[in-house]
């Protein structure tokens, strides 16, 4: 099957293409043409309208979505989890637990296998495992019941379940610079959160493979003039990919804006970080364990603690559109290509011949008007 998108403004890492169209032969990107190309004929034509045609979004940091959490750890769960995101205009992520007990974990895990094997909705592109190896100071909104120190066994035996892609840790916690080494050897990125790491611990956790780090600036060493901290390297290393939560509640506009003044856009991840209160009322939920209140879209504990967050993620782009004015063909990194090619996640993020049909088109104002996965336009999400 043969399918003809036309009349687009295709946006891609480094490319920026009005009236162009892009031919699509089963589930991979076949040939990307620029206006004015004489078009080949196939089976079936998409006029696109001349909204912007952009990589399908890579959310690699989501809890939940339509009242349901990964950590239910139910097939139903990760089922409206899945159909939900598509509607943002995300084709894969990475379910992404919460610090809860081993049983839940195991739960999540399983659930997770089950749905890679059957999915109903964007593609589950593995695990990120969000604690339990974090530092009691700096929990945050983890649940401080469940916490632990690195433990490389447990990563192996949930990693045997279903692959891990990321896992997030503080790496001054004890034996956290020979865990970070050992996930990278296999083949796991190791990432910054929830931390107290003064400057020269996260500079021997970077010599050990530690090249993200968890929503930045978010429960985290600040910068300071005489203390570095982490904060400081994420900002300093363009080797260091930094997750952003643009939701104009994690981060102020100008900090947002500082980042992407001093980071390259290759360093660059977007996340939505959103628990089960995202595309839902106002309301009492729950976070693993913990009881949250979502007032005007802000998640909060009851001491005030924010709590992941309600964004969606198309709404991320547009944000960081209207705060930076950079061009769409640089921002085009940030939504996929640069989570894909740091977590080994193949060739996705790019609408390039050769890639996975992985794509979603978006109005002026960035809302999603349909997404394509695998070469296949997508209904009912």
């Amino acid at each position: 099957m043969k399918r003809l998108l036309t009349n687009a403004r295709l946006i891609s890492p480094g490319m920026d293409l009005p009236g162009a169209s892009l031919l699509i032969a089963g589930e991979a990107i076949a040939a990307v043409y620029p206006a004015g190309t004489a078009l080949p004929t196939a089976d079936e034509v998409h006029d696109l309208g001349g909204n912007l045609l952009m990589p399908g979004f890579i959310d690699i940091h989501c809890h939940g979505r339509g009242g349901a959490d990964f950590c239910d750890g139910t097939p139903e769960a990760f089922d409206t989890i899945g159909r939900g995101k598509l509607a943002e205009g995300v084709t894969g992520f990475l379910a992404t637990t919460l610090t809860v007990g081993i049983d839940r974990l195991e739960a999540t895990f399983a659930a997770a296998a089950e749905y890679r094997r059957r999915p109903t909705g964007a593609r589950l592109l593995g695990i990120h495992l969000e604690g339990p190896f974090f530092n009691p100071a700096c929990a945050g909104a983890q649940n401080p019941a469940y916490l632990r120190e690195p433990d490389l066994a447990l990563v192996d035996r949930l990693n045997a379940i279903c692959p891990i892609r990321k896992v997030s840790f503080s790496p001054e916690l004890p034996g956290g610079i020979e865990f970070a080494r050992e996930l990278v050897a296999r083949g796991i990125m190791p990432s910054g959160a929830h931390s107290a790491a003064d400057y020269a611990q996260f500079l021997a956790a970077r010599e050990a493979g530690m090249t993200h780090l968890t929503h930045f600036c978010n429960v985290m060493t600040p910068l300071h003039h005489l203390r570095f901290g982490m904060v400081g390297g994420g900002l300093r290393y363009a080797d260091i990919l930094v997750e952003i939560i643009a939701d104009g509640i994690h981060l102020c506009p100008e900090m947002i804006e500082l980042i992407f003044q001093v980071k390259p856009t290759d360093s660059i991840m977007l996340i939505t970080d959103a628990m089960r209160g995202a595309a839902m009322p106002d309301g009492d939920f729950d976070l693993g364990g913990l009881p949250v209140r979502v007032v005007n879209g802000k998640a909060q504990l009851a001491d005030g603690t924010v709590a992941g967050s309600t964004l969606q993620f198309h709404r991320a782009l547009r944000r960081v559109s209207e705060l930076t004015g950079l061009p769409l063909a640089e921002l085009a990194k940030t939504v996929a290509w640069n989570q894909a090619r740091s977590l080994n996640l193949g060739p996705l993020g790019r609408l390039e011949p050769g890639c996975p049909a992985d794509a979603v088109v978006l109005n002026g104002d960035f809302e999603p008007v349909q997404v394509w996965l695998g070469g296949v336009p997508q209904t009912g999400h």
